[in-house]
């Protein structure tokens, strides 16, 4: 009998999944609890870890009471394909941790009105996300959301992007083209990037945004929209506009509203409610049945996700579809080949265990240094050899450019 309840317990994927989470959460907040700093310090950040938590534990027993448990072997089996409830929080947005919280009430605050909002945040925490969440919580849902990724174009097409042209108006222009601010109107208009937007456009940006009326690129004929823009950067702006590199004026008239998005690291006790969703998204795209194991779940829960929100997406998708049709349950033991070196670096960054002595946060934090310094030399490198054309050194790395540029930064590299 009790080998048969075992076999019961195992083959029950949403329980040994739940169990599994609560699992990395402890261990989580364990690690709080160890981290270097004062001892209010620590505790205030296990508690926050805690209450996270606490407020995601709630959430399922909230909707497992309103669905009601007549047959809960049933019940369970079917969660297992749908993307977990939250009651309360914007429609493409997970997490119940206080600092993401914060950004819902911010979301349904400013969609009442129709100021213009600058998202910041460090890359992958979701903006896009947001900004659709305030477009279609607001007056403006039943219009279109059009979206323009800034550095994505190049400067000398930017113009027509956002404002269109008329036929003739350059080399190519062979037919009149509408700019996302014309399919825009009545709607939201989300400018990603707006960092990376150079001075000449974002004098008629500016324009668009005082007068909401434009010229398409080679006609005299004035345009008039009805657009809210929402625009996003990881980048520091202020710094920006110190430096004359940025517009002061259109600084504040893209501020008129911030948000910040916390980086995934300051909402760790979010992590476990995020796998569920992403793989029950990628099990239902792909037909596949995967679940992980929870020495596997344990070691996501601790690591720092510097690629944000994306990053781990991506870690979800890669193992749904990488994993062999064979093995339902992936552990740290039957991770896909192609995957072996990404959880072998997540575990050395993390030390591998949960924390035990200050000598295991000692070899952390000089691991964390010893990689900036080889990937500054590597960069440094390639750099050299590419003749410092960051394009060509992008391409050496299997980066873009504009990655190059900011790890140039980063590491206070300079061109010789």
């Amino acid at each position: 009998m009790i080998v048969a309840d075992r076999r019961e317990y195992e083959q029950d994927s949403p329980l040994q999944a739940f169990l599994a989470g609560e699992g990395a959460a402890l261990e989580a907040i364990a690690e709080a609890l160890a981290c270097p700093g004062s001892d209010q310090q620590r505790l205030n950040r296990a508690g926050q870890l805690l209450q996270d938590r606490l407020l995601a534990v709630k959430a399922r027993l909230a909707k497992r009471e309103s669905a009601g448990e007549c047959d809960a072997r049933h019940a369970d089996a079917e969660k297992a394909d749908r993307e977990p409830i939250q009651v309360g929080r914007p429609a493409g947005l997970v997490g119940l941790s206080e600092a993401i919280q914060q950004v819902y009430r911010e979301i349904k605050q400013v969609s009442r009105s129709q100021a213009t909002v600058l998202l910041r945040g460090e890359s992958g925490t979701g903006k896009e996300l947001v900004a659709k969440a305030i477009h279609l919580e607001g007056e403006r849902a039943r219009g279109p959301f059009v979206r323009l990724h800034c550095a994505a174009v190049t400067e000398t097409l930017l113009e027509s992007e956002l404002f269109g042209h008329e036929r003739g108006a350059f080399t190519g222009a062979v037919e009149t083209r509408k700019g996302r601010f014309e399919l825009a109107d009545g709607g939201t208009l989300f400018l990603d990037e707006i960092g990376d937007i150079p001075l000449g456009t974002q004098v008629k940006l500016l324009r668009v945004l005082q007068e909401k009326c434009f010229e398409r690129v080679g006609g005299n004929r004035l345009l008039s929209v009805d657009v809210r823009v929402i625009s996003a950067t990881h980048r520091d702006l202020e710094a920006m506009v110190q430096a004359g590199s940025f517009r002061e004026d259109l600084y504040y008239r893209l501020n008129v509203v911030p948000i910040v998005l916390p980086p995934l690291r300051d909402r760790a006790g979010d992590i476990p409610l995020l796998i569920e969703h992403f793989l029950a998204r990628f099990n239902r795209e792909n037909r596949r049945r995967v679940r992980l194991g929870r020495d596997l779940l344990t070691l996501m829960g601790r690591y720092h996700w510097p690629g944000n929100v994306r990053e781990l997406q991506n870690c979800v998708e890669r193992l749904v579809v990488m994993v062999e049709p064979s093995h339902e349950l992936v552990t740290l033991g039957s991770v896909p080949p192609s995957l072996h070196g990404y959880f072998s670096d997540m575990r050395q960054v993390t030390g591998g265990q949960p924390s035990h002595a200050k000598h295991d946060r000692a070899a952390r934090q000089s691991l964390g240094e010893s990689l900036q310094e080889i990937e500054r030399e590597q960069l440094m490198t390639t750099l050299e050899s590419a003749g410092w054309v960051r394009a060509r050194a992008a391409r050496a790395l299997g980066l873009t450019p504009r990655q190059v540029t900011y790890k140039m930064k980063k590491y206070g590299i300079r061109e010789a």
